[in-house]
């Protein structure tokens, strides 16, 4: 079996007496959709800053099996090679796309800015292709040349995600990437997120505290509370016949809501 291509072994970080992630552990394979899901407080953001580098862990380790198949340890990376990771073989959809958009850039060049990180420099090409991602997430292509902040709280999602996906990054961390979008907006982006992760082959670390979100898109699930995973396994399985009572209770308050 092909080793994976993400792994972590007893993360853990803590703010103060609490702990935000405490011992956690898990392997992320290509292709895969891992969705980290629990209640607000629970740890599944903290653990995503973890896995993605952006927060240092005060204990364990995260490896990433590279394009030539060498495992490194992402804890030893020196700035320069983490941000050149993140704006070529992995992608971060935030939850606030004006997190992960440039404003001040147009939408074409919030896509063209990430096709230079890897070498891009025709003008001409560069645009093309910005187009025609542009048209891949349901924007207007005659919009590429609009500033984001003309474009609607889905449109500048989509935006973000197109910017994300045109260098064909092999990981994808995804946080809360529906949450605040009008329930239609949310069902459209969603679909347009299972399409490309399909097409593409994509792995994905999903954090949500929507179940819905994690059966539609995810094939794996992890639940957190209290900064420890309590229960692990295939989505269906989880969420069909959970073994924990906390994902029992999360379960049913989504059935009787």
């Amino acid at each position: 079996m092909t080793s994976p291509l993400l792994t972590a072994r007893g993360l853990a970080k803590n703010y103060g007496p609490r702990a935000a992630c405490a011992d956690v552990s898990l392997d992320l394979y290509e292709g895969e959709v891992l969705a980290i899901v629990g209640e607000s407080g629970s740890g599944k953001s903290t653990l995503l800053g973890l896995l993605a580098t952006e927060t240092s862990p005060d204990a364990g380790e995260v490896h990433y099996r590279f394009r030539d198949d060498e495992v490194r340890d992402l804890l030893t990376l020196g700035e320069a090679e983490r941000r050149l990771l993140m704006r070529t073989d992995w992608g971060f959809i935030r939850q606030d796309a004006t997190q992960g958009l440039r404003m001040p850039v147009s939408a074409g060049g919030n896509v063209g800015e990430r096709l230079m990180a890897v070498g891009a420099r025709h003008y001409g090409n560069i645009r093309a292709t910005a187009e025609d991602w542009l048209a891949r997430v349901e924007i207007d292509p005659g919009r590429i040349d609009d500033s984001p902040k003309t474009f609607s709280g889905g449109m500048r999602q989509r935006l973000q995600i197109a910017r994300n996906l045109v260098t064909q990054p092999r990981l994808v961390f995804m946080d809360e990437p529906t949450s605040g979008l009008d329930v239609s907006v949310q069902a459209r982006l969603l679909d347009l997120i299972r399409t490309l992760v399909a097409e593409l082959g994509l792995a994905v670390v999903i954090v949500t505290h929507d179940l819905a979100v994690a059966r539609l898109l995810s094939h794996r699930m992890m639940v957190m509370k209290g900064g420890r995973v309590i229960e692990t396994g295939l989505t269906d399985q989880v969420l069909d016949d959970p073994r924990e009572p906390y994902t029992q209770l999360l379960v049913s308050s989504v059935l009787a809501a």
